[in-house]
């Protein structure tokens, strides 16, 4: 008798066995995005190490080359790369203090202090036509607008700062400088680095803001507490896809600087500038032949784990930041 009413009873008392759902299978599109997103990865993660393996093969050999077997006249690769990985750092920086600020400014004026959401769309979307204008349409602007603009204001840096190391040189009478063409790839960054920040703030959930309001915040009071630190991982992520583009900008960087080889300076006014690796390939290739062509591909080596080390950097500040 008491079998049979346990028996009875096992469903209502929640039997493992008897309340389980059957295991059903996936939805045939289910299954083929599924599959489709993960050949997408691996096909991403192919065409990574496919590249590595390629800049590895030919410039790999390289990285030891002596004098003869390099461009420029250099004696070694090093005294080569090291200067022109500078460069392409110090361009990269000057980039992103330029457009840091103006990024996150737009993207807040997109999100939040918008009149109107159609408004906001509209900046959205000249924000994103701006980053369909080709480099060399920038290169022309920096070279042929830019650079004459700036020429007496380099001048002027130079008579009331000339004490800074980075004002401290002769100022270019063409304004062809590596702070020139640090402006210039800082427009060409900042649609980039926008859109990320623009893309963070709008998931800021509502109820905070409307929270941070009611409790008697300003609009700025509003951004700073409650938008701008639950943000800080997209802001990050932006200026690492902004570095990335900085780092590897050819055509805008070889039109705009007047670059000099083997040269290591922090002054940013002077007729004399370091070169970048980017500009540096594309400007010698065409005339290189035989171990030469290795050894710029080595440099584009060195340029893609620059490019990595980077990226692995602002993914461990992003991934701090979110945490917090």
């Amino acid at each position: 008798m008491s079998s049979s009413v346990a028996e009875a009873l096992g469903p209502a008392l929640g039997g493992r066995d008897s309340m389980a759902a059957p295991p059903t299978r996936p939805a045939l599109g289910e299954r083929l995005f599924a599959s489709a997103m993960k050949g997408a990865a691996v096909g991403v993660a192919a065409i990574l190490v496919g590249v590595l393996v390629f800049l590895s093969l030919r410039g790999g050999p390289s990285l030891a080359a002596q004098q003869g077997d390099l461009p420029a006249h250099a004696t070694s690769f090093w005294q080569l790369a090291g200067p022109l990985a500078f460069g392409s750092l110090w361009v990269a920086v000057i980039a992103l203090c330029f457009a840091s600020l103006p990024a996150i400014g737009v993207a807040l004026a997109a999100t939040v202090y918008a009149p109107s959401p159609k408004f906001g769309r509209f900046l959205a979307a000249v924000l994103d036509l701006l980053a369909a204008v080709p480099s060399v349409v920038f290169g022309l602007w920096g070279l042929m607008v830019l650079a004459p603009i700036m020429t007496p204001i380099y001048a002027w840096l130079h008579t009331q700062l000339g004490w800074l190391p980075f004002f401290s040189g002769e100022p270019s009478v063409t304004g062809r400088t590596v702070l020139t063409a640090g402006m210039v790839v800082g427009v060409m960054i900042l649609p980039i680095m926008a859109a990320m920040c623009r893309e963070s703030f709008a998931l800021t959930p509502p109820a905070l803001m409307e929270a941070a309001t009611a409790l008697g915040a300003t609009r700025w009071e509003m951004v700073r507490t409650a938008v701008l630190p639950g943000a800080r991982s997209g802001i990050v992520a932006g200026g690492m896809l902004g570095l990335g583009r900085a780092l590897g900008e050819t055509m805008a960087v070889a039109m705009v600087l007047s670059a000099t080889p083997f040269l290591i300076s922090f002054n940013v006014i002077s007729a004399e500038n370091p070169a970048t690796i980017a500009a540096f390939i594309a400007s010698t290739f065409p005339e290189s032949t035989g171990s030469q062509v290795g050894a710029l591909i080595g440099l584009g080596l060195v340029l893609f784990g620059i490019a990595l080390v980077a990226s692995v950097v602002g993914r461990r500040f992003a991934q701090k930041g979110r945490a917090r």
